[in-house]
């Protein structure tokens, strides 16, 4: 009986998770969203399927590497975020894929958390976050997999003050009311910089919102900074009375990830293969074609050209293989998480990778 209610909650929450998610949200919209608590919400079932599957023997994020017998996916399931919306518009992915007899069904989410514990209940297959969403969904039992790292590009995350805000230094936070996306980048990013300038976590007052009512609460005056990436970022630079009060640059040494679920990456080495092909092609040409980029992404995210370009300009382009220095660096995201007891338990993110031969049959190698 028990077995049976769990099931039905977890193709409940599939289904909300797709229809609350899926819809794209205007980047420019200063209309106040209204705030569900989607990503507690998940973050408790993702404990209780944890509880529940603990004595399981499959509850492993280790990856076989026989896959012989396994069906390659008629498909694919992309998890995306804003910035990474050229990949969609471009349709590299389903020209590639089609050749291989499958296609590709893209899903939006407004930032990371989100995206993750989709693919922690098996409503996408493949993403990319920033460095701490994979922390806190592996935290929460999730049973993701780090496909390869994305290039960091610091300056494109900032933390934002209103052009008649009184504050002026970092120090000026200690007190304050700081909006930002719980387990995302710009945590991480605020994070550092406050420790950075002496400042404890505990010197401020963190307000959890998503990019769009992050937005809202910033323009209505209701907080006092926002923490927040591009290009979310940039669209605030140019039309909400926004002033920079500090950038990531020198502080931020992590990029973000691609991940795969760990079914996904058990199943279908040949797709993410792929997959990662594309995705380094596409990004190449970007860093070579940024005017083209810039004028490809400024209609469709409703941000004017110059403004695109700036953000566009201020990003690094390229995907890197998972190293031991990149597992160190997220080591190091855990740990700071698990101290400052934002996450509830200390967590091994190796257990999260694959094994150096595994991430070698995704060759040609990510350069």
């Amino acid at each position: 009986m028990f077995e049976f209610l769990f099931n039905r909650i977890i193709i409940y929450w599939k289904q909300w998770v797709i229809s609350r998610f899926a819809s794209q949200t205007r980047l420019l919209s200063t209309a106040p969203i209204q705030i569900t608590g989607a990503f507690i919400t998940g973050l408790c079932l993702s404990l209780l399927f944890a509880a529940c599957t603990a004595n399981n023997p499959s509850n492993t994020t280790n990856v076989s590497a026989n896959n012989s017998t396994q069906t390659k996916a008629s498909v694919v399931r992309f998890g995306y975020q804003k910035s990474a919306i050229l990949l969609k518009t471009k349709g590299l992915l389903e020209k590639r894929l089609q050749g291989e007899g499958a296609s590709v069904q893209w899903i939006e989410f407004p930032a990371g958390p989100q995206l993750l514990e989709a693919m922690n209940v098996g409503s996408i297959d493949f993403g990319h976050t920033g460095e701490s969403p994979p922390i806190f969904a592996q935290a929460a039992g999730a049973a993701i997999t780090y496909i390869a790292g994305i290039a960091p590009s610091p300056a494109s995350s900032a933390i934002l003050v209103s052009k008649k805000s009184a504050l002026k230094t970092v120090n000026d936070l200690k007190g304050k009311k700081i909006a930002f996306q719980k387990g995302s980048s710009a945590h991480y990013m605020l994070v550092q910089i406050l420790e950075k300038y002496g400042l404890k976590y505990s010197d401020i007052q963190p307000i959890y919102l998503p990019p769009a009512d992050a937005r809202a609460a910033f323009i209505k005056g209701s907080i006092d900074a926002w923490s927040i990436w591009d290009p979310f970022y940039a669209a605030a630079e140019k039309s909400a009375d926004t002033r920079v009060l500090i950038d990531g640059t020198g502080i931020n040494k992590q990029g973000g990830f691609y991940l795969a679920s760990k079914k996904f990456a058990s199943q279908q080495p040949e797709i993410i293969k792929t997959l990662l092909e594309e995705i380094q092609n596409l990004e190449q040409w970007s860093d070579q074609h940024r005017d083209e980029v810039a004028a490809n992404l400024s209609p469709i995210l409703g941000i004017d050209l110059e403004t695109m370009q700036k953000s566009t300009n201020r990003r690094k382009f390229g995907i890197t293989p998972i190293s031991q220095e990149l597992i160190t660096l997220q080591q190091q995201v855990a740990d700071k998480f698990y101290e400052l007891k934002l996450i509830p338990k200390e967590i091994n993110v190796k257990e999260a990778m694959l094994t150096p031969e595994q991430y070698a049959a995704f060759s040609p190698k990510i350069n």
